[in-house]
């Protein structure tokens, strides 16, 4: 071994033992450039930045050319730092640095060009979230450099770029289009589920549908949700207008409304429009000339929690999530007094009829049974008691001696406004009321 690289060897010795990594970058080329050449000079590549090596080797000299970071005079050897690839989102190739700029600089011209456009040095990482992106001049959402060689480097940034043009309503440059495509798979073998989410959570509610789309139309979606992309090829016709949608579409189409209305910043209520759907994949039926999905919310919840626990979402945020998809059906049947009571009883009750008010939206529909729900919502707020008067019809006659007639449901309509009113709180003051009501009417 050179003289040099045992110099290099005890420097990527300090830091492992710091519990930084660190190696000398393609030991057998540095072997026969340096057993070629009067420069005595070794590349490194380490995880630790410029200020812990500063800590680490007080004598180092910062250096801010491309990605060298710093350079080291030690026992007459030259050592030069550079970056190494920690990303977990990065191809596992890039892990073991195996050319630098300086490197190449020392290579025959044609070898030199081969490494340069194979793209062998490593991009500079700002730590900015915007790292890896050319500014949006022309109005269009565009990774530095080449796109495929960017990606490698982290695979995450795939998924920032999805939403950025989400959130910003920005088309994707074709060739960074092209290569997040051509990574789809790659994304989803080395970027972390909970990294995707990080990236997820910092879309907007308004921008959730195209975000998703975006995922679906770079074939991302199809591995990280497949129960969800899988709804694109079931189609069901609307009952309203008789045309047929996919499935999947519909769901878009819902996670698009539900932010309209005062639920803007939700974004819980919004992942859950992703999932309310979910259950017709497992629950669907082709019968009599028409397809039906019957208990897809109750299958769906079961469904939904499974998918969550894989994204590793917060226990917290999963039994929500899986609250509004079980229950998101309730309020879409013109329900009874007593049903809309039970309905208001459940948690989270307000989300649940935005959900529903965007998916008659989302059909084109009729919201006949919508608006008959919201009206006995209102008569929710009064005591159940007060809804029936204390007295029925034949109890109202057996004490006013009526006989049958318009005048007796004259008198019980007054008695329960009595009730309301709180005029009238028991049975012997209801028999007060309707006897005394009654020799008023008769007088």
């Amino acid at each position: 071994m050179h003289e040099a690289l045992k110099v290099a060897t005890i420097i990527c010795t300090t830091m492992l033992r710091n519990g930084y990594d660190a190696h000398i970058v393609n030991a057998p080329l540095q072997q026969h450039l340096l057993e070629t050449s009067d420069v005595s000079a070794v590349d490194i590549a380490c995880e630790p930045d410029i200020e812990v090596l500063g800590k680490l080797f007080p004598a180092l000299v910062p250096v801010e050319e491309g990605p060298l970071m710093a350079q080291l005079e030690e026992d007459g050897v030259t050592i030069r730092f550079y970056p190494l690839v920690v990303e977990d989102s990065s191809h596992p190739e890039l892990s073991l640095m195996r050319i630098t700029p300086t490197i190449a600089a020392q290579l025959e011209p044609r070898e030199r060009l081969l490494l340069r456009l194979s793209g062998c040095a490593s991009p500079q990482d700002s730590g900015s979230i915007y790292a890896g992106f050319s500014e949006v001049k022309s109005g269009a959402i565009r990774l530095s450099g080449l796109p495929d060689e960017t990606l490698r480097h982290n695979y995450l940034l795939a998924i920032r770029a999805l939403r950025f043009a989400a959130n910003f309503d920005v088309p994707i440059e074709p060739n960074t289009w092209l290569a997040i495509v051509r990574s789809a798979a790659r994304v989803l073998d080395y970027v972390p589920a909970a990294d995707i989410m990080g990236e997820w959570r910092q879309v907007s509610a308004e921008a959730m549908h195209r975000f998703v789309r975006l995922l679906y139309d770079a074939q991302i979606l199809q591995g990280l949700i497949p129960e969800v992309a899988a709804l694109a090829c079931i189609v069901e016709r609307n009952t309203n207008t008789g045309e047929e949608q996919s499935v999947f579409e519909h769901t878009l189409q819902c996670m698009r409304h539900y932010p309209e209305k005062d639920f803007h910043y939700d974004w819980l209520g919004t992942l859950a429009m992703l999932f309310h759907d979910v259950g017709k994949l497992f629950t669907g039926e082709y019968f009599d000339g028409e397809m039906t999905f019957y208990q897809h919310h109750r299958v769906g919840a079961k469904v939904t929690r499974k998918i969550l626990r894989r994204l590793h979402l917060t226990t917290e945020d999963i039994d929500l999530l899986c609250h509004l998809v079980r229950y998101h059906m309730r309020f879409h049947f013109m329900m009874t007094d007593r049903g809309i009571r039970r309905f208001k009883a459940l948690d989270e009750y307000p989300r649940l009829i935005a959900m529903a008010r965007a998916d008659v939206e989302a059909r084109d529909g009729n919201f006949t049974a919508f608006n008959h729900n919201m009206k006995y919502l209102e008569r929710a707020e009064t005591p159940e008691q007060m809804l029936e008067p204390l007295l029925n019809g034949n109890e109202i006659m057996n004490e006013t001696r009526l006989a049958p007639g318009p005048l007796v449901g004259v008198i019980r309509d007054a008695l329960l406004q009595a009730q309301i009113a709180g005029e009238v709180t028991d049975n012997d003051s209801a028999v007060r009321f309707v006897r005394a009501y009654a020799r008023r009417v008769s007088n």
